[in-house]
């Protein structure tokens, strides 16, 4: 079996990029990180550096290695906490997922009713988009994103309740010719260089695609990225455009222009699956009932197919 310490020590070293640099890194001496790259070389059996010169280099196989043992440390990083936490006597949290614009707009609400109901829980919240999060717990709640029209997905064990529908909004640098119009057809969007906030291909960022193959014609990116607010920063310095959900554009600069989308409308919708675990439902039923009140207070654009009051298995 692979000794995950040994997996930790390896990533240290190709990212510090030689074994002296990580043993400075490590608080160890060279002689320990060598021990433990040529134990992980024995136990994989693979050749993990190679002599270079007067030093040595990683090799690809040690590369991947360190890869994808990243998805295993993070999880076995989770599970160490999860020890110490009933070691402890701590062990009362309550794990959230969402995309980045509920974290900022709706959770402050939700952790405050939570700690209101009982105090001493701890609330953890993990971005699941563009990517889901590695080493975070399994959600108690978990709020995805869905087209307005498509399936309405439901997890086994969780109770599904609809949160709202709303639209996707054009963002312009503020001099650009469209931002002078009301509404913006998305179709007029085709020949403009546009800055991707979804480099993954999350939920949000298919909608999006999605919606412009129904136009017609597929979005030529000048720059592609994982966070709405830095390709909000990219459009205030006129290098594109970007379409984002009306719940990301809140607080963002002034210099920037917010139009909707028509021709087609594009609209989103914000689901909550909510663990069923009897031994804490309670705090679950709490969170989701203020979590429904904050999202039911966002300006949104109705939508014809907008059912929200409903909970299904």
């Amino acid at each position: 079996m692979l000794n995950p310490h040994r997996l930790m020590v390896l990533r240290a070293v190709l990212d510090a990029g030689s074994i002296n640099a990580a043993a400075r890194n490590l608080t160890y001496s060279p002689a320990t990180i060598s021990q433990h790259m040529t134990a992980l070389a024995r136990e994989t059996g693979l050749v993990l550096f190679e002599k270079q010169g007067r030093g040595i280099v990683a090799t690809d196989a040690a590369r991947r290695l360190a890869e994808h043992a990243g998805v295993l440390l993070a999880d076995f990083g989770r599970l160490e906490r999860t020890v110490a936490d009933l070691r402890d006597g701590q062990a009362e949290r309550l794990a959230i997922a969402c995309m980045a614009s509920a974290a900022e707009r709706w959770m402050p609400d939700v952790v405050r009713a939570v700690h209101r109901h009982r105090p001493g829980v701890t609330v953890e919240i993990s971005l699941n988009e563009p990517m889901p999060g590695r080493g975070r717990r399994q959600p108690d709640l978990d709020i995805r994103t869905e087209p307005a029209d498509g399936v309405r997905i439901r997890l086994d064990g969780h109770l599904r309740y609809e949160l709202a529908v709303e639209a996707l909004v054009v963002v312009l640098p503020a001099t650009h010719p469209l931002a002078a119009a009301p509404a913006v057809a998305l179709r007029d969007l085709e020949a403009e260089p546009w800055i991707d906030h979804d480099i993954y291909d999350s939920p949000t960022g298919q909608i999006v695609l999605s919606a412009c193959r129904t136009a017609g014609f597929t979005p030529r990116y000048a720059a592609r990225l994982d966070d709405h607010r830095a390709a909000v920063r990219m459009v205030a310095a006129g290098l594109g455009v970007t379409v984002l959900p009306l719940l990301a554009v809140a607080g963002i600069a002034p210099d920037v222009a917010v139009r909707p989308l028509t021709r087609p409308s594009v609209f989103r919708r914000i689901v909550v699956h909510a663990r069923q675990d009897p031994r804490r439902a309670a705090i679950i039923a709490r969170a989701v009932a203020q979590l429904r009140i904050t999202a039911a207070a966002e300006p949104t654009t109705p939508h014809p197919d907008d059912r929200r009051d409903t909970a299904t298995l």
